[in-house]
């Protein structure tokens, strides 16, 4: 079962965050305060709902399905995860709070535009090092081979 839940849960909250990335970037170029202010509502709820526990699940079942291996594609992954949960608990998750109550507000000032940035770099940063893990997961179930270069 844990090697159905970890992919599941690992696909589901990076498309959590690449959903949240995109659609801020567009609806901050395209959009108006208004649609800002919908968007943050969204990410924080019902986003934030989603992807906290999928981050959890697949924290969890990355930590038992690695019990036994010593692969260094695992320690890899073990490497990324407290720099992925940190980056969410103490950037994305205050950011994604903060950002939500100035645009509820109507607050859009330098501060928020701050965090904003701020939020997207980390975001972005994320979306890097859970795309690494997961190429890596692909990598050790066998689904993706090595690639030697040329």
């Amino acid at each position: 079962m844990k090697r159905i839940i970890h992919p599941v849960a690992a696909l589901t909250a990076t498309l959590c965050i690449a959903v949240f990335f995109t659609s801020t970037v567009f609806v901050e170029f395209f959009g108006s305060h208004e649609s800002v202010a919908m968007i943050k509502g969204l990410i924080l709820r019902p986003g934030l709902f989603i992807l906290v526990p999928a981050i959890a699940l697949t924290g969890g079942t990355g930590f038992a399905l690695s019990k036994n291996r010593k692969a260094h594609l695992v320690k890899a992954k073990m490497r990324r995860m407290p720099f992925i949960a940190l980056n969410g608990l103490l950037i994305l998750l205050p950011s994604a709070i903060f950002l939500e109550h100035r645009a509820a507000a109507g607050l859009f000032d330098g501060g928020f535009y701050v965090v904003q940035v701020l939020e997207l770099l980390a975001g972005a940063v994320n979306l890097t090092l859970m795309g690494l893990s997961m190429r890596d997961g692909l990598r050790l179930s066998g689904r993706l081979r090595h690639q030697k270069a040329v």
